[in-house]
């Protein structure tokens, strides 16, 4: 009975899909959905538990079909009247989820709901009215229906590691993505659009709705994560009233990924949509701002997986110091709190931003931080590793923090002084040997009297040192003597004990 009516159902050809990007870096709908053909049975996200989720208005009942599941007619071929109408029930027929990890289950019904979510894409980018507060009602419970699920990881043992070395490609993606990556931009869409009253749609796009919207930032897909990042841009822009909501919320994702976990895959995307949004911060900055700065931001440094998402960091940190100069204090005296000890490459990365905080950094901060900062650069200077070193002496190329070093070398110089003249002397690297000594004569020639100073006191300490070190090897030198001394004599060395004498009475 049921084939008898499945073959009855009219079949839609698959003419209709364009190559829809977005972003350019998205693959069409076309070639997602053929390539999930192959990919049905990899295990994903999306479990056959899905299909029930709440919202659908059909349920699979085991393996048999959906015998109700059947094509509406097309929004083109309707009038006008009645496409709202339609354009509902279409939203209804496809809060049905579908189990895409069975590669041979309901292909039919799964075209079915992919060729109605490409009309419905294409309704919301042609709409030329006000949407109602029921298409609205009704677009929030089909996004709900199709995006919110639960995410399952893979095993997160060296994740760092696997995360810069796999392919873009190789990374895991649901397998239900064919039907995803529409929602996704028929949502997108719909946010975008001017149609959208966003007094009527924050009733529905609500707090509860934003954060399960960020908790899918932990996706392991960076396509659906792309998609995320510019919705809730687009949220953010359009719906004022929950900006400062939005800024909490990913707050608190910051607090629990540096002090409990470590573990996010949506990091670099937040701070993305942060930097856009730091961007945009009126002068002077509220106080609230910069305490997410202090606490958050600049805690980001901590984490191992830093590299993951520095370069977006980076960013934002120096926007902050760009609205506002007098924060670079604070941001340096942050960066020198979770300076690396043991990661080179990290350290590298220290200094690569330091930079670009310092060429914002103006006068009166600079000389607030430098003792401290230039005693850090000190030690980066002897680094053993050579791309530390290097980095640290690539800081006199730049002519803005040149100039800052020199209007206070007075103090700067004998803080790094020592460094300079023991690589000078002795440093394994010859391109970090030779930087240097063109640092070391930048201060020859600036200020040869005050060089001359630094380098006699170098040399008194060394000879201090020398000296210390000569009594500490004739100590230790003696001790061996008596020691072979007693040995040779064959005499135990009998460490005396006074027993307590009783106190005498009377």
């Amino acid at each position: 009975m049921f084939k008898q009516i499945l073959s009855k159902l009219p079949r839609k050809s698959s003419k209709t899909t364009e190559n829809r990007e977005h972003g350019g870096n998205h693959a069409t709908y076309s070639k997602a959905y053929s390539g999930s053909r192959k990919s049905d049975s990899i295990p994903g996200p999306n479990a056959a538990s899905d299909a029930g989720r709440k919202g659908a208005s059909l349920k699979p009942n085991g393996n048999s079909a959906f015998s109700s599941y059947e094509a509406l007619p097309g929004l083109k071929d309707v009038p006008g009247s009645e496409k709202q109408n339609l354009f509902i029930k279409k939203l209804n027929l496809c809060c049905v989820v579908f189990d895409f990890t069975d590669a041979t289950k309901n292909l039919k019904e799964k075209e079915i709901k992919r060729q109605t979510l490409l009309e419905l894409v294409d309704y919301v980018t042609s709409a030329n009215g006000k949407f109602p507060e029921t298409v609205v009602q009704e677009v929030v419970k089909m996004v709900s229906a199709n995006l919110f699920r639960c995410l399952t990881p893979q095993p997160r043992e060296n994740k760092v590691v696997e995360a810069l070395d796999v392919e873009e490609d190789e990374l895991s993606m649901d397998p239900a993505w064919p039907h995803l990556q529409i929602v996704y931009d028929f949502f997108l869409r719909f946010v975008t659009s001017q149609e959208t009253d966003a007094k009527l749609a924050k009733r529905y796009i609500d707090q509860s709705f934003i954060l399960k919207l960020l908790d899918l930032f932990d996706s392991e897909d960076p396509g659906e994560r792309d998609y995320l990042k510019t919705i809730l841009h687009r949220i953010y822009g359009k719906f004022m009233v929950h900006r400062s909501f939005i800024r909490k919320a990913i707050n608190n994702i910051f607090f629990h990924f540096i002090f409990e976990t470590e573990k996010h895959n949506g990091v670099a995307e937040f701070l993305e949509i942060l930097g856009s949004i730091i961007n945009g911060f009126a002068l002077p900055l509220k106080e609230e701002h910069k305490v997410f700065l202090v606490r958050a931001l600049i805690p980001l440094h901590k984490p191992k997986c830093l590299e993951m998402y520095h370069h977006q960091l980076s960013y934002c940190i120096t926007q902050f110091v760009d609205k506002d100069c007098k924060l670079a204090d604070t941001v340096i005296r942050g960066l020198l709190k979770y300076w690396p000890i043991t990661n080179s490459s990290k350290e590298v990365m220290f200094l690569n931003e330091l930079e670009e905080v310092l060429e914002a950094t103006q006068p009166p901060e600079f000389q607030r931080c430098m003792v401290p900062l230039f005693r850090q650069i000190a030690r980066c200077l002897n680094s053993m590793h050579f791309q530390v070193a290097e980095r640290s002496l690539f800081l006199w190329n730049n002519d803005h923090i040149e100039n800052l070093i020199i209007q206070n070398r007075k103090v700067i110089l004998p803080i790094i002084f020592p460094a300079l003249e023991k690589n000078a002397r002795n440093h394994w690297n010859q391109a970090v040997h030779s930087l240097t000594l063109n640092v070391r004569k930048i201060f020859c020639d600036l200020d040869p009297e005050m060089f001359n100073e630094c380098l006699l006191k170098f040399q008194e300490d060394e000879s201090k040192e020398k000296a210390i070190e000569a009594r500490r090897e004739a100590k230790w030198k003696r001790l061996e003597e008596l020691a072979d001394m007693k040995a040779a004599c064959s005499e135990a060395v009998i460490v005396p004990h006074k027993a307590a004498t009783p106190a005498s009475s009377g």
